[in-house]
């Protein structure tokens, strides 16, 4: 597995994610979650890949594949400004609470979630999230988009260098999930 961009007390325990770098692959897993959630940071409002906000890549996804929007930090602002509505807002430590409690409705209150995707989350934050959850929610699976490996995730992408890479990986992504894979 590639290292983490965090190093300190994330290679520890048993358990550590699955690299993947096929978009195809990472599409047939959220495809075959029954209530994935797509969880937002604020890095997608900092980030773009040829001019192109993060933030829009990330709607392209819940859009292809239907899933609920969870927009954290400021995220929302930017999502209604584009005349989108994200289907929650929570901080990001508030909606890791929720997930790992399995009786929790979800965002929809039609059931707790069974995958959870990270994608603009700050490393840091995000390790200790998915860290939470992979030892306090075995209930359900986690997954990040970020371009930076997440040790603590069930599925991460390795760390891509290249942002044509991880341009031409989002835009696979999509695509997949439009085509139903």
């Amino acid at each position: 597995m590639t290292l983490p961009l965090h190093r300190v007390n994330v290679l520890t325990g048993i358990k550590a994610a699955k690299g993947i770098e096929d978009a195809e692959e990472y599409a047939s897993l959220i495809q075959k979650a029954k209530r994935p959630l797509l969880v937002l940071g604020p890095r997608l409002l900092e980030w773009s890949l040829d001019g192109k906000l993060l933030l829009e890549y990330a709607l392209e996804i819940a859009k292809a594949a239907n899933i609920p929007i969870c927009a954290t930090a400021h995220v929302k602002g930017k999502m209604v400004e584009m005349e989108v509505k994200p289907d929650s807002v929570y901080d990001a430590v508030e909606i890791v609470n929720h997930l790992k409690d399995p009786e929790w409705q979800g965002v929809k209150k039609e059931g707790n979630h069974d995958l959870v995707i990270f994608f603009g989350i700050r490393t840091d934050l995000g390790n200790q999230s998915l860290s939470t959850l992979k030892h306090f929610a075995p209930h359900l699976k986690t997954m990040t988009l970020c371009k930076y490996v997440f040790p603590n995730a069930d599925y991460s992408l390795p760390n891509i260098r290249k942002d044509d890479r991880w341009k031409g990986f989002l835009e696979s992504l999509i695509s997949n999930l439009k085509e139903g894979v």
